[in-house]
C-alpha cells in the first residue's frame, strides 16, 4: 500500500524505554470490511486496491516507512495504580502529516499479543471493533475532538471470549495516543530523563507554545474540560475514565462500556464493572480533575526540586473545575439557545435537567424538540414544564436565532446503545445492512429525519450496562 506522504514515527526515535518493537502478527484471511474513504483522503492514502488494504489493515503487511511498536504506560484503574499497562493489543505502525498539515498517529487494534498483553491472546471479536468504529464517527461528526476509525477488517479467525467470535481488526487515527498514563509510568519508576523528554516531545507534538512541564499541564486541562463539557453536552459517558484512557491531545479514546444517556439521570452507569458509580455520568466533571491531579504529579518528578512547583501545580488543578463549569454552561447555554449565557443561566440548565430526570424525559429528544418548538409532550409534567418554558422564554432575546443556535447544539440523534446491540449481532450473523444504516445517518446528526432511529428505546429494549470490549 502507497501513500502520498511516507509514513513516520517520531516516537520511535525515543528511547526504547517507551515502547517494544514488534511487528503485528499475521492473520488466516484478512477481509476488509469496511474504509474509511473521507478520513483516508484526509490522511494522504493513495489509492490500494482492496486486498492490499486489508493486508496492511490486518497486520499481514507492514507498509512502507512503518516502526510498529507497543508503547508503554501505567494507570490508575477505578482509583487502583497499576504500574505497568501498556498495548496489550495495539500496535503503533507509524505516523503520517495528512494533507490538511497536521501529524496523526495509526494504529491497529486485535493485531495480536505484545509483551503487555497480561496473559491476554492480543486479539478483538468483531463486537468491539464495529462499537468503536461506529461510535467515535459519530462523535466525529457531532464535532467532539475523538480518535477515529479508518478500516475496520476481519480477519478470517473465530476467537475465544465466552464462545467462539468472528475476529477483527481496528485501525485507529489519533493525534497522538500519549495518556496520562504514559508519564506516570517513568514517574512511578523514578526516570525523570525519560520523564523529561516525554513532556518535550508532547509539548512539541501538540502544545508548542507552552512554557515546560507547567504550561503543558495547563493545556491538558484546558483541552479536557472542553472535551468533558462536550462529553455532557449530548449525553455521553465514558465508562471507564482511568488514566490510561486519558488522552494527553484532549481526545476521547477507547470505546468500551461507553453510551449515551436514553431517559436522563444524572447518576446513569452504563459500565458492568463500575460498581461504585465512578464514572457516572455526574461524576466525569470531578473525575477529570482528579485524572489531572495525577498527570501534575506526575510531571512534578522531573523537577531538580519538585516541591518547588507545587503551589503551581496545585493552582493550575484547582482551576480546572470553573474551566469544566465554564465550558459546560457554554454548551448547555447553546442549547437552550443561549449564545452569551451567564453564570445565573446555569440555574435555567439545572431547572430543566431536574424536570428531565423526575419525568423519565429522553436526553437527545428533549433537547431536539425544545430546538423545534415542540419539547411539552416529552414531560409528564406538563404544568412545571410550562412554568419553565415561561422563565426561559423571557430570558431568549429572539427566538429565531436562538432556534438556529439550538439546532446547531442538540443532535437529532446519537448511536443509542441498543441499536448498536442490534448492529452488532446482526454483523456476527453476517448482515451488516444495520451497520451501513447507522453509518449514514450517524453521519449527519443534526439533521435527520429517520423517525425509526431517533426514537428512544422502549422498555424492553434497554440495554443497561455494556462491557469492556476484548
Amino acid at each position: 500500500m502507497t501513500l502520498t506522504a511516507p509514513f513516520d514515527n517520531t516516537y520511535a526515535r525515543l528511547p526504547a524505554a517507551f515502547y517494544t518493537r514488534l511487528d503485528p502478527k499475521p492473520v488466516k484471511a484478512p477481509q476488509l470490511l469496511v474504509y474509511n474513504e473521507a478520513l483516508g483522503d484526509i490522511l494522504g492514502l493513495s489509492a490500494a486496491s482492496e486486498e492490499a488494504r486489508a493486508a496492511v489493515f490486518s497486520g499481514v503487511s507492514v507498509p512502507e516507512g512503518a516502526s510498529p511498536l507497543a508503547q508503554l504506560y501505567a494507570g490508575h484503574q477505578f482509583g487502583s495504580f497499576n504500574p505497568q499497562l501498556g498495548d496489550g493489543r495495539a500496535l503503533l505502525l507509524g505516523e503520517v502529516v495528512g494533507t490538511d498539515g497536521i501529524r496523526r498517529d495509526i494504529q491497529l487494534k486485535g493485531s495480536g499479543p505484545t509483551p503487555y498483553s497480561r496473559m491476554g491472546d492480543g486479539r478483538a471479536w468483531l463486537g468491539p471493533v464495529l462499537r468503536e468504529y461506529v461510535v467515535s464517527e459519530a462523535m466525529h461528526a457531532l464535532g467532539i475532538p475523538t480518535t477515529r476509525a479508518l478500516a475496520a477488517t476481519l480477519t478470517g479467525e473465530d476467537i475465544i471470549r465466552e464462545t467462539m467470535l468472528p475476529g477483527a481488526v481496528l485501525t485507529r487515527v489519533a493525534q497522538s495516543h500519549l495518556r496520562v498514563g504514559t508519564f506516570q509510568v517513568f514517574a512511578h519508576r523514578g526516570q525523570r530523563a525519560e520523564l523529561k523528554q516525554l513532556t518535550d516531545y508532547a509539548i512539541d507534538r501538540h502544545y508548542p507554545e507552552a512554557d515546560g512541564p507547567m504550561g503543558l499541564l495547563r493545556e491538558v486541562c484546558k483541552a479536557q474540560a472542553d472535551l468533558i463539557a462536550a462529553w455532557m453536552s449530548v449525553g455521553f459517558i465514558h465508562g471507564v475514565m482511568n488514566t490510561d484512557n486519558c488522552t494527553i491531545s484532549g481526545e476521547t479514546i477507547d470505546y468500551g462500556p461507553c453510551a449515551f444517556i436514553d431517559d436522563y439521570h444524572a447518576d446513569t452507569v452504563f459500565s458492568s464493572i463500575d460498581q461504585t458509580g465512578r464514572y457516572a455520568y455526574s461524576n466525569q466533571p470531578r473525575i477529570i480533575v482528579w485524572n489531572m491531579a495525577q498527570l501534575a504529579t506526575s510531571l512534578l518528578q522531573q523537577y531538580d526540586d519538585p516541591q518547588s512547583m507545587v503551589a503551581e501545580a496545585t493552582e493550575i488543578v484547582h482551576a480546572m473545575p470553573a474551566q469544566v463549569e465554564a465550558a459546560w454552561l457554554k454548551r448547555f447555554g447553546a442549547k437552550l439557545g443561549l449564545a452569551d449565557p451567564t453564570p445565573e443561566d446555569a440555574g435555567l440548565v439545572e431547572r430543566l435537567l431536574a424536570l428531565m430526570q423526575k419525568d423519565g424525559a429522553d436526553f437527545t429528544n428533549t433537547f431536539d424538540a425544545l430546538a423545534r418548538g415542540d419539547a411539552r409532550d416529552q414531560f409528564l409534567d406538563r404544568d412545571a414544564f410550562d412554568l419553565w418554558a415561561k422563565d426561559w422564554r423571557a430570558r431568549v432575546a429572539d427566538e429565531n436565532t436562538a432556534q438556529a443556535l439550538m439546532q446547531q447544539a442538540s443532535p437529532r440523534i446519537i448511536p443509542r446503545n441498543h441499536r448498536i446491540e442490534e448492529m452488532i449481532a446482526a454483523a456476527v450473523a453476517g448482515d451488516y445492512a444495520p451497520f451501513e444504516r447507522l453509518m449514514q445517518v450517524l453521519a449527519d446528526p443534526f439533521n435527520t429525519d429517520d423517525a425509526e432511529l431517533m426514537r428512544a428505546p422502549t422498555k424492553e429494549q434497554r440495554v443497561p450496562a455494556t462491557f469492556c470490549g476484548t
